[in-house]
């Protein structure tokens, strides 16, 4: 198949996580951000009694399905994570005092990261996939925290949780069971053994 008959490939999302791991990987692809209201569905699927696995999922494909009317022939990927800590659900801090009362929730606790990922095309979901990973945050000093807010500054408030496992938000933790690239935001691997399948990478 030559370059120009691959499949357009889009990521409903402006996160710069998963756009770097989709470079990284060789993935030829265009991003447009899905304007969806994250907060209210959210919301509503949590008084329903959804799970956080089941809420990533569904923000996942509402992204996805957003995009993918705009582009019914592109393969639309979405993706989205839900952090759940002892039944309470945390989304990225809105400021650098939201990121600390954050830490300092997790601090010496287990918690979950619930990572989805799906592929639109045609406004259908033709492929999803979950992946969960538990992370051991350790009981850090007030003074490495304020060094680690320091230093860190405002990029973490792009992350559930205030943390960037790539970088200084390795330092937080004592054990982490899960897949990599999932934390950082997107199962790769499974994604691209997907697209593989689509003629968007060499089998």
């Amino acid at each position: 198949m030559s370059e120009q008959d691959k499949p357009l490939v889009i990521l409903a999302s402006a996160s710069q996580s998963r756009k770097m791991l989709l470079e990284n990987a060789g993935l030829q692809f265009e991003t447009k951000a899905a304007n969806v209201d994250e907060s209210e569905l959210k919301h509503s699927l949590q008084a329903s009694g959804a799970n956080a696995k089941d809420t990533a999922v569904a923000l996942a494909e509402l992204k996805a399905l957003r995009i993918s009317k705009e582009f019914p022939n592109a393969l639309i990927i979405g993706a989205d994570q839900m952090l759940e800590c002892n039944g309470v659900w945390f989304d990225k801090p809105a400021d650098m005092s939201h990121a600390r009362a954050h830490l300092l929730s997790l601090k010496g606790k287990n918690h979950h990261l619930q990572t989805a990922v799906c592929v639109a095309k045609a406004n259908t979901i033709i492929w999803h996939y979950t992946q969960t990973a538990t992370l051991e945050m350790r009981s850090f000093s007030d003074e490495f925290l304020d060094q680690y807010l320091d230093q860190a500054g405002e990029e973490i408030l792009q992350s559930v949780g205030a943390y960037q496992l790539e970088g200084l938000g390795a330092q937080l933790f004592n054990k982490i069971e899960g897949d990599f690239f999932s934390i950082l935001g997107l199962p790769l691997l499974p994604l691209v053994d997907f697209l593989r399948g689509h003629k968007v990478f060499k089998s």
